[in-house]
């Protein structure tokens, strides 16, 4: 165990068809049994009378829960306390700890925290207005009252026009999340022990697993293109009757199912990149290894994760929609016409500072989640909460001496 975000080296992870999760005990010490199975720490003599000392029979008192008074511990109908250094309990996580562990790490550390996601949420919207207004070309309209051939080929100049103008702005908020995952993975990491951490300390962290960070996200964006040209070839090579279409549909149905199992079993790659210093390939056969058996899981915490990030941008991007619209006379008109290269500067600072504040709170939010989400997976199938434990000084948990 060390102070490393990593907190174990990945060879100590155990191999495939090895078990995990369960502690094995110590030797001996005396022949009749495990080292550790009885707290050296008894109650104090007269508290472990047996009920039959306490009197029975008619009007004698009901025994008190655990013998002679004492608190139920495991094994008798009560599950242990878990220690709690940091933001999370040191046990296998529920859903709602998970999402109470993210904004508990936003709140212990929230200077950090927003220091990085507000630092690079204004610099990325700042670059996204200045390319919106100046750099992407006018977007194709599309007459309604084009009919037949015509109405298809307007459609497809302005769904192409569309796709070149969204690729900067996504390419910046690729970026962006980059930077801010890569940090903020390094202040959950702390916070989960219970420490805290500058952002110049997260910053040198995270650094040099940037780039390792950058080729993942290639990788998978590249895997996820490639899966869906395949599945939309074969019905594009039919032509534009009703069969090459109906293809085209079921290509991009199966496509999609596809990409999806993909990404949600690499989906703690990034953590694992992070924090146990994998490489890009390593990385992916980590996270492969966590998810397994628990897909559906990952799936669903992941689902109404994003639903709340939906719930929260729609409830701060409407307000400040409809303030840009009513302080930019063209705002109403461009929007209706969906022209966002033409819309004026009261309309793209209005809804920029929306999309700051949006920003600020969902990178941390979402870059929480997943690290919590790999470290519960962690605690689960390799008991990562006693290595938590000693790392973060609980008493009871200290490293046996040799």
């Amino acid at each position: 165990m060390n102070d490393s975000p990593g907190w174990a080296s990945p060879g100590s992870a155990p191999s495939d068809g090895q078990e995990t999760g369960i502690p094995r005990p110590s030797s001996p010490v005396d022949g009749s049994g495990p080292a550790g199975q009885w707290s050296p720490a008894q109650p104090p003599p007269g508290q472990w009378s047996p009920p039959s000392a306490r009197g029975s029979g008619p009007g004698a008192p009901p025994p008190a829960p655990g013998w002679g008074g004492m608190p139920q511990g495991h094994g008798w109908g009560r599950p242990p306390t878990a220690a709690k250094p940091g933001v999370i309990p040191l046990r296998p996580l529920g859903v709602g700890e998970i999402l109470d562990g993210a904004v508990s790490t936003m709140r212990t550390h929230w200077r950090t925290v927003l220091g990085i996601s507000l630092t690079v949420s204004v610099i990325a919207e700042i670059l996204i207005i200045l390319v919106q207004r100046y750099l992407l070309p006018e977007q194709k309209s599309v007459d309604p009252n084009a009919t037949g051939a015509e109405a298809l080929r307007q459609a497809s100049d302005s769904a192409q026009s569309q796709l070149i103008n969204s690729g900067p702005t996504t390419l910046i908020a690729m970026f962006a999340t980059l930077i801010t995952t890569s940090v903020l993975t390094v202040v959950v990491s702390r916070s989960v022990l219970g420490r805290g951490v500058t952002l110049s300390e997260a910053w040198s962290e995270a650094r040099p697993r940037i780039l390792p960070l950058l080729g993942l996200t290639l990788l998978l964006s590249l895997m996820s293109a490639a899966i869906m040209a395949a599945g939309l070839l074969p019905g594009l090579l039919l032509g534009d009757g009703a069969g090459g279409l109906a293809l085209t549909f079921l290509g991009f149905l199966a496509a999609c199912a596809v990409v999806l199992w993909l990404m949600i079993r690499f989906i703690l790659a990034a953590p694992a990149l992070m924090l146990e210093r994998q490489p890009v390939l390593a990385a992916l056969r980590r996270s492969a290894k966590l998810v397994r058996g628990s897909w559906w899981r990952t799936f669903g915490i992941l689902a109404l994760t994003y639903l709340l990030v939906i719930v929260l941008t729609l409830i701060i991007a409407i307000p400040f929609g409809i303030v840009a619209v009513s302080l930019d006379s063209n705002g109403l008109s461009e929007f209706l016409n969906s022209s966002s290269t033409d819309f004026g500067w009261p309309f793209l600072i209005v809804t920029g500072i929306g999309e700051v504040i949006v920003s600020t709170l969902v990178y941390p939010f979402t870059a929480g989640v997943m690290a919590l989400l790999y470290i519960d997976q962690r605690i689960r199938r390799e008991a990562l909460d006693l290595e938590l434990a000693r790392a973060a000084g609980v008493p009871g948990y200290e490293t046996p001496r040799s």
